[in-house]
């Protein structure tokens, strides 16, 4: 069985956590690689509804193992109070296993975070404030606290008086803000240590030992290419790579045993803060797509950004993940259009292009080259089978996948798992 990762191909809920969900049938190990609590993944299954943001989303699977990798950093009370709500529903997750190498957000991430996006102004990122940015630039500084520091008392305690001294020092001389106690920070951060002491593990090994017996692991993306530090739009992008490279350094796999990457993209696009977004509608036809879909972030609950499907965007995503295969999901949304428009271009500055431009300030400035198809207005939620759909949603799928460059093999036609169609084998 394959290893695959599944990555988000555009800004962001694309719709990966029921993918993985359905997925996660076949799978024995789910790994969620990368983000922290500021992703949100809606699962529609037997159990209800959920909204996840820590725990991979393969965890209603009663035979998978679902592992929180070392690229997630996790905020301890959030995951604990993840757990106790999925247990409280009847589901179980004795299964779930958290890398000791993922970096913990601390308290003053979420302040700093806050702080910072203040400090901005109307140049804010637009972040969710959960504390994820400065959680990474603390790793990437080398002042992070990771869940197995958490292990031992006295390497903790050590840690966090250093790190708290020099945190405190930022928040009351730079920001006027009260000091943190490291009394409290301490004692609160080892009774999430004792409960979440029976997860923590090495999880290399158990991930080489799946592969090695033919099993099949789900490497599980948040967050969206076009949001990746390095290729998104920079600076309105997340703090870790949510693209397919980013799946083995944030599972701890080397690149050589990924077999299938698949893209899943919305049959639209979205978008939650603040970017350049290029077919966005600011008008009555988004506010249509918005309501129709209820794109409402799962993590804030802010509006989301919507706007027609952007190819030059897509074709961008497949390049730099190497997608084996792709999803479509929401297509159901598009139902009462009676006309869609695909972007196939830009014009910057008065030229054509048919790039991703680097710097936000020029994709800002593109202006989408459309090519319009006619909608099918018929009902497509009850489809199973690719022929079931209305000619019309099929033409524009096999488009879809024309300018995408990369096959169509899964179509979700609603939020439930079982309002899925394969259009091909995925493997």
């Amino acid at each position: 069985m394959p290893v695959v990762a599944v990555i988000g191909a555009q800004w962001g809920d694309e719709g990966k956590g029921k993918v993985v969900d359905l997925l996660a049938e076949e799978a024995r190990v789910v790994v969620r690689f990368s983000g922290g609590d500021n992703a949100g993944h809606t699962v529609v299954n037997r159990y209800g509804e959920f909204k996840l943001h820590l725990i991979p989303s393969g965890i209603f699977s009663p035979r998978a193992t679902s592992i929180i990798g070392n690229g997630v950093a996790i905020n301890p009370g959030v995951l604990l109070d993840e757990i106790d709500q999925l247990n409280q529903r009847g589901v179980d997750t004795s299964r779930l296993i958290i890398s000791d190498r993922a970096h913990l957000v601390m308290p003053y991430h979420l302040l700093l975070d806050g702080l910072e996006e203040e400090m901005r102004g109307g140049k804010a990122i637009g972040t969710t404030r959960k504390g994820i940015g400065p959680a990474f630039a603390d790793k990437i500084a080398r002042l992070g606290i990771r869940t197995g520091d958490l292990l031992d008392r006295e390497v903790f305690r050590e840690r966090l008086h250093f790190i708290l001294n020099y945190k405190n020092t930022i928040l009351t001389k730079v920001y006027g803000a009260s000091p943190l106690s490291e009394d409290e920070v301490y004692r609160q951060y080892c009774q999430y240590g004792e409960r979440l002491a029976p997860c923590i593990r090495e999880t290399t090994v158990l991930l080489e030992e799946a592969i090695k017996r033919g099993e099949m692991v789900l490497l599980e993306g948040a967050q969206g290419t076009l949001l990746d530090p390095d290729f998104g739009t920079y600076p309105y992008a997340t703090s870790s790579s949510p693209l397919s490279g980013g799946s083995c350094l944030g599972a701890g796999l080397g690149p050589a045993r990924i077999d299938q990457t698949l893209g899943v993209f919305k049959a639209y696009c979205t978008r939650v803060g603040g970017g350049p977004m290029p077919t966005e509608l600011a008008d009555e036809t988004g506010n249509l797509i918005r309501e129709q879909a209820h794109e409402y972030g799962t993590t804030t609950g802010r509006p989301r950004r919507c706007g027609w499907f952007d190819a030059i965007a897509a074709r961008f995503s497949t390049r730099i993940n190497a997608f084996t295969q792709v999803a479509v999901t929401r297509l159901d949304v598009l139902d009462i259009m009676s006309s869609l428009k695909i972007c196939v271009g830009y014009e910057l500055d008065g030229k054509p292009i048919d790039y991703f431009p680097a710097s936000a300030a020029a994709l800002d400035r593109c202006q989408p080259i459309y090519e319009e198809l006619p909608g099918w207005q018929v009902p497509t939620s009850e489809a199973r089978q690719y022929d079931q759909l209305p000619a019309l949603a099929r033409r524009y799928t096999d488009r879809l996948e024309e300018l995408i460059g990369c096959p169509v093999s899964l179509i979700s036609v609603g939020m439930r798992r079982e309002q899925s169609i394969f259009k091909m084998p995925l493997w």
